[in-house]
């Protein structure tokens, strides 16, 4: 138990290490042309229960039906608990900032248009699977770390609609949609 403990704390220690050195780089860029078509989400599920609703931007942009993939954080979970959609949490933190779970992989495997990281807290998994994805545009909470996104809105984590609402204006703005 006590080598668990240590070896955990030694992970926590190496996955920050990892995401100092990946916030310091200049951030990869992924080639796809202007437009949405496809919408990755990362959301704290602690928080805001609701991350179905994020499939409201398919009506809202107009996308395909499997445009938008969302992926859920919760810090304790339970593999048995129903959910609709895909989660990971901190046990599937690995050694170098590494995710180890087959829903984040698969996450990780598409690029996206458009990456929204949708959480407030400082959390190292979230920030980590934010780095990690491959995607042209991120946008985040204003509560965040500012090298994480490129367009911050600054609305609450459980104010969606507003966020809806302001993501749309600045998606017109940036001749996106």
């Amino acid at each position: 138990m006590f080598l668990k403990g240590l070896q955990d704390k030694f992970k926590v220690k190496s996955g920050h290490k990892y995401l100092r050195e990946e916030l310091e780089r200049s951030p990869k860029t992924v080639a796809r042309d202007k437009g949405i078509t496809s919408v990755g989400c990362i959301v704290d599920v602690d928080n805001f229960q609701k991350a179905e609703a994020f499939y409201e931007l398919i009506e809202e942009f107009s996308l395909r039906p499997n445009a938008i993939k969302i992926i859920g954080y919760k810090r304790e979970f339970d593999k048995n608990s129903p959910y609709a959609i895909q989660m990971f949490s901190d046990k599937d933190l690995g050694w170098k900032g590494e995710i180890e779970n087959s829903y984040v992989l698969e996450f990780l495997s598409r690029e996206y248009d458009m990456l929204i990281n949708y959480y407030e807290d400082d959390n190292l998994m979230m920030k980590l699977l934010s780095v990690k994805t491959p995607a042209r545009l991120k946008v985040g909470l204003a509560a965040q770390d500012p090298k994480l996104n490129d367009l911050i809105l600054n609305t609450s984590l459980g104010d969606f609609k507003l966020f809806k609402s302001e993501l749309k204006k600045y998606l017109k703005v940036l001749k996106e949609i």
